[in-house]
């Protein structure tokens, strides 16, 4: 791997624009190629963000030699179509979360990762957030003592959206779940593991898809009180609740940049300020795992991302979330 890594970036919309901002901070990052099915837009993004080439199909960037590492930012349910066709050109992905809809598609992934041995990874960026990062640590190491309670929420209106658009359109696998929901989900994974009990209770849009579910998991000890939705915005500030205090993760908490400690009731705020728009860590987690010739992260592994999808799994299950041609 060259000191210098050709990036190319397949879908870009909002998030994408967000990546390749961060991307521009990155030392030994080049955005050499970005790819639309409408070549327009991607000629505007290439101007925007410095692209060096502009393609109207992705396939044409998934033939470009020059590209190592493809960040897939298409809607999510083409998230395993275009996963599996970048590996298959034998390009390096970064996938944007969720990296598939159910674990079927996230197990061909990786078996097709492991096969080329090529570097995947789930693009799940609040798990490189320095500030999660430093909780997760501290919580690993008895901090709080045994945890007992976590509390995440991620919710924001969206009901007035485009019907047939991403997220209220079950063909696209929409609703919040997928969309946001994953985050909370995520949080409880991280600190308290899989859980061995997933109950759930969801609310239904007209077009079909879930707009508003809590999720309530269960451990030996602990509970994890999840919610997400499109019916309003909440208050986003996490709660990490064990024996020997609390740590709370600043609104909006999958970005958080401060976070609370509460010990013995003397609280401190501890704060670590973005680089950019908070993309910038998992991109330089990238480049660390191809510089040391890593095919997955330590950090968010395979392994992370299969316990994750099988999470959603059952809480899709539980609620009775069903997508058009997908188990």
């Amino acid at each position: 791997m060259n000191s210098t890594i050709g990036w190319g970036i397949i879908g870009p919309g909002h998030i994408a624009a967000k990546f390749a901002g961060d991307l521009a901070l990155v030392p030994g990052a080049e955005l050499r190629a970005v790819a639309s099915r409408d070549l327009q837009k991607a000629r505007t993004f290439q101007a925007q963000y410095g692209a060096l080439k502009a393609y109207g199909s992705y396939a044409e960037l998934f033939a470009d030699p020059a590209v190592e590492v493809v960040y897939i930012a298409s809607p999510h349910n083409l998230h395993h179509a275009h996963t599996l066709e970048a590996l298959e050109a034998g390009k390096h992905v970064l996938c944007e979360k969720p990296m598939g809809i159910n674990s079927g598609e996230v197990k061909s992934m990786h078996a097709l990762a492991e096969n080329k041995g090529l570097f995947l990874m789930e693009a799940l960026w609040s798990r490189f957030n320095p500030v999660i990062r430093e909780v997760c640590d501290f919580v690993r190491d008895g901090g709080l003592g045994a945890l007992a309670y976590l509390k995440a929420d991620f919710a924001f209106p969206a009901l007035d959206r485009d019907p047939g658009g991403r997220l209220l359109n079950p063909e696209l696998a929409g609703g919040s779940l997928l969309d946001i929901g994953i985050y909370p989900v995520f949080l409880a994974y991280v600190l308290l593991g899989v859980p061995g009990e997933v109950r759930v209770l969801a609310h239904f849009h007209e077009t079909g898809v879930e707009k508003q579910i809590g999720i309530l998991l269960g451990y030996p000890g602990a509970m994890a009180l999840l919610y997400s939705g499109f019916t309003s915005r909440s208050e986003m500030r996490a709660e990490i609740s064990g024996e020997a205090g609390n740590i709370y993760l600043s609104p909006r908490w999958h970005q958080a940049e401060s976070y609370q400690l509460d010990l013995g009731g003397e609280v401190r705020t501890i704060r670590h300020p973005f680089q950019g728009a908070g993309y910038t860590y998992e991109i330089e987690e990238v480049h660390r795992c191809l510089a040391a010739g890593y095919t997955q992260s330590p950090l968010w592994s395979r392994a992370d991302s299969a316990a994750l999808h099988s999470i959603l799994d059952q809480i899709r299950d539980r609620a009775g979330i069903v997508f058009p041609g997908a188990s």
